[in-house]
């Protein structure tokens, strides 16, 4: 997410581009929109979610766009300093050596320019992974991008303080149900902080000082720089997907066998802001679409297929968020799921039990090092100044600091996990998802005409090419922005 120009990677086919983007749009933002369905109404939820996953389309088109037009701009910015180191040789040479170095370039360069120009026939192609911050770099000023990273850093910063609550939580939950029932939390069971955990220590108690485990094991991963994690989310991957699968599953079964205990309201409006945030979250992959959709070897059919991915992972987030409202009732859904099914009632076999509510302290325990260096390296990116060096205290010391302690007192003070995906969603979200690809995809097309002129085509333009798109997702990120601000502070008045 550093603003670089990195290696491509291996290349992989579109079929598997289309996974990798499925797991990584699907990930813990899944886990709190049940709560949020069936706090807000299922027709309402459902509407919602289909338009905002448009939205999200819309947007995802747009910084395929931006990706194609600063390729080619670099392209044509590579011609050009191969266009002055040539005349520049030229006027130095004698005609002598002219004529000798083009006969040698001529029989050694050939076969080499005309096998790239077959391989790469359209400047518009996407073959180098240009990041966002780059593409921030090259379309927007310097307030622009001083304004990307500032979204960049807050968004994770929220993702950040989702993952350092979401661990203690579930293991609270877990053991301290553990603790005082061998069977896990029943149906009617409702606790609050200051109840008993273990003996006399609370429940807030016992929760602070798995935080507090969780940041003394992770948070010195801050401190350097984390590699070689792919079998690590391999693995990870699998497991989430068996716990999404289990979890649909068994609430199918008990929805069934006439066991269902939920009756959504059909709409609720007092709950639309939270999924609203819960929603933007859930649909947030446009900062690793460089990284997703660089290395894919045929590019011809992108869009269709990212039109697909979005399908079914509506189709997906339906299903699970459904099966969840019906199977439970909307005051028992727990703002991670997964710990519905800590039940007896539910589950009777306590090693499933136990893998689904330990479930996200497992997947989101692997993230939160490799997030917590992603921002460090952006705090570095903001800061930095070219030709200069950081000192090895503010590098390795201030840093990683900064990166780690703000979370950790966010979760320190709450532990709600709905409001902190619905307000990460709503502000940083709605920045990431929206504003920052509309403004880079208007930029790009500006300079893109400038540099090739009207009668060049980008060959991955955005099918909402119309400037409405770009003005109508403007309009919609200020509307959400008014919007959630403004329920909130009449919450806050309420109380």
């Amino acid at each position: 997410m550093a603003g670089e120009i990195t290696e491509t990677g291996e290349l992989y086919s579109s079929y598997v581009g289309l996974v990798y983007m499925f797991n990584l749009i699907v990930g813990t933002g899944a886990l709190t929109m049940p709560k949020a369905f069936a706090t807000a109404g299922w027709l309402v939820s459902l509407v919602l979610l289909v338009f905002l996953g448009f939205m999200s389309f819309v947007t995802t088109t747009f910084v395929i766009e931006a990706m194609a037009a600063a390729n080619a701009q670099l392209r044509w910015k590579r011609m050009e300093n191969l266009k002055e180191e040539e005349d520049d040789d030229s006027s130095t040479a004698s005609d002598s050596d002219v004529l000798i170095r083009d006969n040698y370039e001529r029989a050694e360069k050939r076969p080499i320019l005309s096998v790239q120009k077959r391989g790469s026939p359209n400047p518009f192609e996407i073959t180098d992974r240009v990041e966002m911050g780059q593409m921030a770099s090259m379309f927007f000023n310097k307030v622009g991008v001083n304004l990307f990273y500032f979204c960049i850093i807050v968004y994770l910063y929220g993702d950040l303080a989702i993952y350092a609550a979401a661990v203690p939580f579930s293991l609270m939950q877990v053991t301290c149900a553990a603790g005082n029932d061998s069977c896990g939390v029943e149906a009617d069971t409702k606790y609050n902080d200051t109840d008993r955990c273990w003996g006399p220590l609370r429940r807030v108690d016992a929760y602070r000082i798995y935080l507090a485990i969780f940041t003394l094991l992770l948070g010195p991963f801050t401190f350097f720089d984390v590699q070689k994690t792919k079998y690590l989310q391999i693995l990870t991957s699998l497991m989430r997907w068996i716990a999404f699968a289990v979890m649909i599953v068994l609430a199918l079964v008990r929805i069934g066998h006439g066991q269902g205990e939920g009756h959504p309201p059909l709409a609720d409006f007092s709950g639309v802001r939270n999924l609203f945030g819960v929603c933007v979250y859930s649909f947030m992959c446009q900062h690793s679409l460089p990284s997703l959709i660089t290395p894919v070897s045929s590019k011809r059919h992108l869009t269709r297929l990212v039109f697909l991915d979005y399908v079914l992972i509506l189709a997906f987030y339906g299903l699970l968020s459904f099966t969840a409202i019906f199977c439970f009732r909307g005051d028992s859904l727990m703002d991670m799921y997964t710990l519905n099914f800590a039940r007896c009632d539910v589950v009777r076999l306590a090693a499933v039990r136990f893998f689904l509510g330990l479930f996200p302290v497992f997947t989101i325990s692997t993230n939160f090092p490799i997030i917590a260096v992603t921002l460090r390296n952006n705090w570095k990116t903001l800061f930095h100044r070219e030709g200069g060096t950081y000192p090895w205290v503010v590098d390795r010391v201030v840093f990683p600091t900064i990166t780690l302690v703000p979370p950790v007192l966010v979760a320190f003070c709450t532990h709600d996990l709905e409001s902190l995906v619905g307000i990460t969603g709503a502000y940083a979200g709605t920045g990431i998802q929206y504003v920052i690809p509309a403004f880079l995809v208007y930029h790009c097309r500006r300079d893109t005409q400038l540099a090739f002129g009207c009668g060049v085509s980008n060959k991955h333009r955005s099918p909402f090419r119309h400037t409405f798109w770009v003005g109508f997702v403007l309009l919609w990120a200020f509307s959400c922005f008014i919007f959630v601000t403004a329920n909130i502070v009449l919450s806050e008045t309420k109380l």
